[in-house]
């Protein structure tokens, strides 16, 4: 058990490094735009916004990397209630689809990482 919540807690890790790399540096970009349904005009006045969104997302990556890394429970706990919360917040003020491609994976992540926690 312990492993598949390890492999779950590192797939939220990588995601939010995908995150980090959109919003920092594709998202002024057809790609960026693309994927995230933007005119040239939206993403252009807000890839600053978004730049700073990315650069939190890194440091979720970088502590649920760390928490893996250190093999500390109550870090992995800590980061991935982060990115919940964080997911809930921008599921419910910014694109309800955050819930399934943030909060969910960080939810499982979490149980996973409780289940394992109790044998």
């Amino acid at each position: 058990m312990k492993a598949i919540a390890d492999v779950v807690t590192g797939f939220v890790g990588l995601s939010h490094i995908g995150f980090l790399v959109l919003e920092m540096f594709f998202w002024d970009h057809p790609v960026g735009r693309r994927i995230f349904g933007m005119t040239p005009e939206v993403s252009t006045s807000s890839a600053t916004l978004a730049a700073n969104q990315g650069l939190y997302n890194g440091f979720l990556a970088a502590g649920l990397l760390w928490a893996l890394w250190a093999d500390r429970r109550e870090l992995k706990v800590f980061f991935l209630g982060c990115v919940i919360v964080a997911g809930v917040f921008g599921g419910v003020t910014a694109k309800p689809s955050i819930l399934f491609t943030q909060a969910l994976p960080a939810a499982v992540a979490l149980a996973l990482v409780w289940l394992a926690s109790r044998r």
